[in-house]
């Protein structure tokens, strides 16, 4: 049975069905938005909160050999001791001003004992090649310097690697492999030297305060399920008005087809009736002077 031939009631409850299974999945996909949003909002109040505050000895928040927490991101802290210059690395293809910049890695050991990694920040591309035209050094000697922790980035899924000297993410097992032990919980972003260098790496850009699209992104799903309940209850209202039309159609039909007995023929036999003449007979009244001027001309 086609659709066309399918009573109209299975229709309709076929039609309100899909809508129904429409909606379930645009449900879904906006509550994955909001979800998004959600996380997109609290990694922007984590910002808000920490960015901009006062900073503390490393050790108050990352003891040796631990992982940072996931509320300290962001936050400044101060450390006191030696670059290891000698250990520095490059993090390559690092988007940066429209180009593919590099990062400066240089292991910092803390009066402590244990050594922490800090970026130092972007390096551009050389004028001749892809490397940097000039690497600035770190300061030498004992440094004060200020960071915000940050935690460490994956390692490639593609298997991808760097030459000698660079690594593809900063990602502490593998800058480990090159550099040398350091702690594994965190990285810092650099804030501030103390002696400051004649010349540093241009600081790394802050994070991003645009919220995304996630917000637009759910309402606009549950709109589209709105639109779909829209668009099946006019195809059901369009689908009655066609119905309604086909039946009066078919009723002006029968309208034009009378009973007419006949000796010759079955009382139940039907016959023909001119359309335009019954049409007329509906629509013009009965002219009554000129059936009394008929009926005159009959008697002369």
């Amino acid at each position: 049975m086609s659709a066309r031939e399918m009573p109209a009631a299975g229709r309709w409850a076929i039609y309100v069905g899909i809508a129904i299974l429409f909606a379930i999945a645009c449900g879904f996909l906006s509550n994955w938005q909001f979800s998004r949003n959600a996380e997109r909002s609290e990694q922007l109040q984590l910002v808000a909160d920490n960015y901009d505050a006062t900073p503390v000895p490393l050790a108050e928040l990352l003891a040796p050999g631990a992982e940072m927490k996931p509320g300290d991101e962001w936050r400044p802290v101060r450390m006191q001791g030696q670059y290891v210059a000698d250990e520095q690395l490059l993090v390559r293809n690092r988007a940066h001003g429209g180009s593919a910049a590099f990062e400066q890695l240089v292991p910092f050991r803390l009066d402590d004992g244990r050594t922490f990694l800090v970026d130092r920040g972007w390096l551009p591309p050389g004028n001749q090649q892809s490397e940097p035209d000039d690497i600035p050094a770190p300061p030498s000697g004992d440094v004060t310097v200020e960071v915000r922790l940050r935690p460490e980035e994956a390692a490639p899924t593609s298997g991808r690697t760097a030459e000698a000297g660079q690594v593809p993410t900063i990602n502490l097992g593998l800058v480990e492999e090159q550099a040398g032990p350091i702690e594994q919980g965190a990285y810092g972003l650099l804030m501030s030297e103390s002696p400051a260098p004649a010349t540093a790496p241009a600081p790394v850009d802050p994070p991003s305060n645009d919220p995304g699209p996630y917000l637009s992104y759910a309402v606009q799903w549950i709109l589209f399920a709105v639109m779909g309940f829209g668009f099946i209850t006019y195809v059901i209202i369009n689908e009655r008005k066609l119905r309604r039309e086909e039946d009066e159609d078919e009723d002006d039909e029968d309208a034009l087809i009378e009973p007419l007995p006949s000796p010759e023929k079955p009382s139940g036999e039907r016959r023909r009736v001119d359309p335009v003449a019954l049409h007329r007979s509906r629509k013009r009244p009965k002219d009554r002077d000129a059936d009394d001027e008929d009926a005159l001309l009959d008697a002369r």
